[in-house]
C-alpha cells in the first residue's frame, strides 16, 4: 500500500511539473502561431478567464458544448433564498428530493441520478470538492450557507469529464465572496415566521502598494428559527423544546496580486488565502407520519423524536494561487477541510429476535392499525409507556470525523496549430479523504409521554474507517475550425483505498483496493451567428465504490448522450437540450436517511447493484427581459424538465429504494415533469418577483414488497413572492414569502413516515451597504 502512495505522490509532482512546463512551452511558442489565430484561442481564454467560475459571462454567447447554468448575484438576491432546492428551481434538470424543508441536508441529483443525500454530483465551494469525503463516504450530511455564496454554477454533460470523480450526472460549483477592489461592505438583519433570524455582515477593501496589491474581506453570518414543526409534549421533555436549528458561519479572506513580465509577456499573479469555521445545532428527525396523522396535522412530530439532534462543526483552509496571462492561465489550490459531526435520533424499537415483536418503524408507520403495530404506536406518540423489553425506543448517534484534504492543478492555454485556435485544458489532483465513524447506541423509554434514557448507558454499535488515496488528472482540448469548436476530453482517477473495522474482535475484518479508470468525452459546438448554436456531446460517466464494498460491488458506469441548440441575442437566453443516460450499472448505498432496514448496523453503507437502467429527458431554459418603458422593465423566465426512466432488467433487492424490480419500472425520486415560471416587474430602485414551481408526484420505491404506507409523493404547485426597495443612501430593505398559498405536500416517506414541504413563511430584511 505504502509504495503505491509513494507512486502516486510521485505522480502527482510529476504531473504538476509537466504542467508548468507545457505551460512555458506554450507561453514562449506562442509567438510563433499566426497572429489572426492566436488572437481567437487567447480571446477564448481570457472570456473563460473568471477565475473560479466554470461559465462564461451571460453577454456573449456561451460556446461551451454542454448544458450550463450561472445564477449570478442579482438572480440569487431576488428572492434571497437560504435553501439551495429552492434556488436550483431555476436549473433544469435537477431532481430533488425534500427533507427538513430549509435544505439543511440537501438531496440533489442531475438528469435523474438518485439525490440521496446529493453523493453522486460533485460538489465544490470555490472550485475545490467540500464534501466531508468525497470518495470515502460521499453522502453530504454538510453543505454550504447558501446565504454567504455570490454564484451558483451547474455543468451537465461532457462538460463533467473536467469534475470528479462523479461523471455521470454532474458539478454544482458554488463561489463565495471575492475580495472587493474598493472599500465596501454591508450589514443585513432579517426576521421571519417561526422564529427566524439572520444577521449576515461583510467587509473588505484593497490596498495599493508598491509592488502590487493587498486586499482582504471578512464575512459573519448567523441564521436560526425555531422550525415549523410542533413536538409532542416537548415542553415536559429533557431536551429541546423547538424543532428548529442555529448556523454560524465566518469566513476570511486575504490576497496579494502583482504583475510579473514572463516570457515577454505580462502576466497577472495573485495569492489567496480563505480560512473558514461553520457549525450547525439542529433539532432534526428522520421520523415521519403516519398518512392519517399527515392529513390531520402534516406539522406534527411525535414524542420519540424529543431528543432528536445534530450538532456538527466544519473548518476550512484553502489556498490559491494564480497565474494569468493572454494565452493561458495556471490556478494551483491547496485545500484542507475537516468535519465533525453527531447526530443523534431513534433508530427502532429493541430488537429480540422475536418475529412477533420485531418491527421497523417504517413497517409500523406504514400499517399503525396492525397488530401489534397499534402497541407500538401508542408508544410512539406517548399514549402508551415502555415496558416490555421490545418496546424501548433505540436512540443511536451517529459520531463521524471527516477529513478530505488535497493539491490540485488547472492550466488553460491557446495555441495554434497549422492555423487553427486551440484551447487546451489540463488538470491534476492528489486527494485524500477519511471518515472514522463511532457510532453508540442507547435504549430510550416512554414515561407519561416524555422520553428519557434509561440507566445501562451506550454502547457502541460501529467503530471503523474508510480512507482513499486518488489521483485525478483530466485535459479538455477544444479546436475551432471556423464555425465549428470540438472538444475531446479524458479523466482518468487512480485511487487506493482501505477499509478497516475496529470493534474489539473484528481486527480481521478489513479490506485494502485499487482502482483503475479513464474516462473519455466528445462534443461540438457549431456557431449558426452571433446570437446561436447547436451542440452535441457524448461522455462516460462513473461512480466509484466506498473503501468499505467487496470487489464484487461494481462501480456505477454510463455512456451519456445529449443534444443542445443555445440562443442568444442578450435581451432573450434560451436553451434546449435532449439527453439520454445509458447506464451500464445503477449503484445505490443503504444510508440511514435512505430507509428503516438500512439502521441495521450490518447493512450501514453496504452498496447494491442495478444494472441496466435507462434514463431519457428533455431540459428548457428561457430567459427575456421585456423593455415595457423608460421607468420599469419585465423580466422573464421558463425552466421546464421531463424526464424518463426504466430499469432495463429484473430483479429481488432487499434494498428499500428498488424491492422487486420488473423490467420498465422507473427509477424513485424523480418526476416526469417539473415546470418553473418566474415573473418580474422591475422599477428604478425597486422590484417584485414571482416563482410558481410545479413538481410531478414521485415513485417512493421502483418495485413493489417494500414497506410505505404509499407508493408516491404528491404532485404540487408553490409559489414564492419577494419585493425590495431601494432607499438610496439609507440601504434598502426586502419582503418575501415562501409558499404564499401555503400549499402542503408530502414530499417524501424516507426514511420513517410522511414528511411534509415547507409551510406558508413570511420575511423581512434589511441592507445597509457602507
Amino acid at each position: 500500500m505504502k509504495n503505491r502512495i509513494n507512486n502516486i505522490m510521485t505522480n502527482t509532482t510529476t504531473s504538476i511539473v509537466s504542467i508548468a512546463v507545457l505551460t512555458a512551452l506554450g507561453l514562449a511558442a506562442s509567438n510563433a502561431y499566426a497572429e489572426e489565430a492566436n488572437n481567437a484561442a487567447s480571446a477564448k481564454v481570457e472570456k473563460d478567464i473568471e477565475h473560479i467560475q466554470i461559465i462564461s459571462r451571460k453577454d456573449e454567447l456561451n460556446k461551451e458544448a454542454g448544458s450550463v447554468t450561472l445564477l449570478d448575484e442579482v438572480a440569487l438576491e431576488k428572492f434571497e433564498y437560504d435553501d439551495i432546492h429552492r434556488i436550483l428551481a431555476n436549473v433544469p434538470g435537477v431532481n430533488i428530493r425534500q427533507e427538513d424543508g430549509y435544505g439543511l441536508r440537501p438531496n440533489i441529483g442531475f438528469r435523474g441520478v438518485t439525490p440521496e443525500r446529493s453523493k453522486k454530483i460533485n460538489i465544490l465551494e470555490d472550485g475545490v470538492l467540500s464534501g466531508p469525503a468525497p470518495y470515502s463516504a460521499p453522502a453530504a450530511y454538510y453543505f454550504p450557507s447558501m446565504s454567504r455564496m455570490t454564484s451558483v454554477e451547474v455543468v451537465k454533460g461532457p462538460g463533467a469529464i473536467k469534475y470528479g470523480p462523479n461523471t455521470v450526472a454532474g458539478t454544482l460549483n458554488l463561489t463565495t465572496r471575492a475580495i472587493p477592489e474598493l472599500a465596501t461592505g454591508q450589514i443585513e438583519v432579517a426576521a421571519g415566521s417561526n422564529g427566524y433570524g439572520k444577521l449576515h455582515g461583510h467587509y473588505g477593501s484593497t490596498t495599493e502598494l508598491k509592488d502590487g496589491r493587498l486586499g482582504f474581506v471578512g464575512e459573519v453570518l448567523r441564521q436560526q428559527a425555531d422550525g415549523f414543526k410542533d413536538i409532542d409534549n416537548a415542553q415536559q421533555s429533557l431536551f429541546d423544546d423547538d424543532s428548529g436549528f442555529v448556523k454560524n458561519d465566518i469566513m476570511l479572506k486575504v490576497g496579494y496580486a502583482n504583475t510579473l513580465n514572463l516570457f515577454g509577456d505580462l502576466v497577472e499573479q495573485s495569492f489567496e488565502m480563505k480560512v473558514s469555521h461553520s457549525n450547525e445545532d439542529s433539532n432534526e428527525t428522520y421520523l415521519g407520519l403516519t398518512d392519517a396523522d399527515f392529513t390531520a396535522n402534516p406539522y406534527r412530530r411525535y414524542a420519540i423524536t424529543q431528543a432528536a439532534n445534530m450538532d456538527w462543526e466544519h473548518d476550512q483552509v484553502q489556498f490559491t494561487h494564480q497565474l494569468t496571462a493572454s494565452k493561458f492561465s495556471l490556478t494551483t489550490r491547496l485545500y484542507n477541510n475537516e468535519f465533525t459531526r453527531a447526530w443523534r435520533k431513534v433508530n427502532s424499537f429493541a430488537q429480540t429476535g422475536n418475529n412477533a415483536t420485531d418491527r421497523t418503524l417504517q413497517e409500523i408507520l406504514a400499517n399503525p392499525d396492525e397488530g401489534i403495530n397499534q402497541e407500538f404506536y401508542q408508544v410512539i406518540t406517548g399514549q402508551k409507556d415502555s415496558e416490555a423489553l421490545y418496546e424501548q425506543l433505540v436512540v443511536g448517534t451517529n459520531d463521524r470525523s471527516y477529513y478530505s484534504r488535497g493539491i490540485q492543478s488547472d492550466v488553460k492555454f491557446s495555441t495554434a496549430i497549422a492555423g487553427t485556435p486551440n484551447l487546451l485544458n489540463v488538470g491534476v489532483r492528489f486527494h485524500q479523504d477519511r471518515i472514522d465513524r463511532d457510532h453508540f447506541e442507547q435504549n430510550y423509554l416512554m414515561t407519561s409521554g416524555v422520553l428519557s434514557p434509561d440507566q445501562l448507558g451506550p454502547k457502541f454499535t460501529t467503530v471503523n474507517y474508510e480512507e482513499t488515496d486518488a489521483l485525478s488528472l483530466y485535459f479538455a482540448d477544444t479546436l475551432t475550425f471556423g464555425a465549428l469548436d470540438v472538444t475531446l476530453g479524458g479523466r482518468a482517477e487512480l485511487t487506493e483505498s482501505r477499509y478497516q473495522n475496529e470493534v474489539a474482535g473484528a481486527e480481521q475484518d478489513w479490506l485494502e483496493k485499487q482502482t483503475d479508470v479513464f474516462l473519455y468525452s466528445a462534443s461540438a459546438f457549431y456557431t449558426l451567428n452571433d446570437n446561436m448554436g447547436l451542440f452535441a456531446g457524448v461522455h462516460e460517466g462513473f461512480v466509484p465504490t466506498s473503501p468499505k464494498q467487496a470487489p464484487e460491488i461494481e462501480p456505477e458506469q454510463s455512456v451519456n448522450y445529449e443534444l443542445g441548440y443555445r440562443y442568444n441575442d442578450q435581451q432573450t437566453q434560451f436553451e434546449t437540450v435532449l439527453f439520454f443516460n445509458d447506464f451500464d450499472n445503477l449503484k445505490e448505498s443503504c444510508s440511514f436517511s435512505t430507509s428503516a432496514s438500512c439502521t441495521n448496523t450490518a447493512r450501514v453503507d453496504q452498496e447494491y447493484n442495478g444494472g441496466e437502467v435507462d434514463v431519457k429527458g428533455l431540459e428548457l431554459n428561457l430567459q427575456r427581459r421585456e423593455y415595457v418603458s423608460d421607468h420599469f422593465d419585465l423580466p422573464w423566465s421558463i425552466t421546464y424538465t421531463r424526464t424518463d426512466s426504466e430499469f432495463k432488467n429484473s430483479f429481488e433487492s432487499t434494498f428499500e429504494l428498488w424491492g422487486d424490480v420488473t423490467a420498465g419500472d422507473p427509477v424513485p425520486y424523480l418526476p416526469e415533469q417539473q415546470l418553473t415560471v418566474n415573473l418580474g416587474l422591475a422599477g428604478t430602485n425597486w422590484q417584485v418577483n414571482l416563482l410558481v414551481k410545479y413538481i410531478d408526484e414521485m415513485q417512493e420505491a421502483a418495485g413493489e414488497n417494500v414497506a410505505l404506507s404509499g407508493k408516491t409523493t404528491d404532485a404540487y404547485t408553490v409559489v414564492d413572492i419577494s419585493a425590495s426597495y431601494e432607499l438610496g443612501q439609507w440601504g434598502s430593505v426586502y419582503a418575501k414569502v415562501d409558499n404564499l398559498t401555503d400549499k402542503v405536500a408530502l414530499v417524501s416517506r424516507r426514511p420513517f413516515g410522511a414528511r411534509p414541504s415547507k409551510p406558508r413563511q413570511v420575511f423581512v430584511g434589511y441592507k445597509y451597504d457602507f
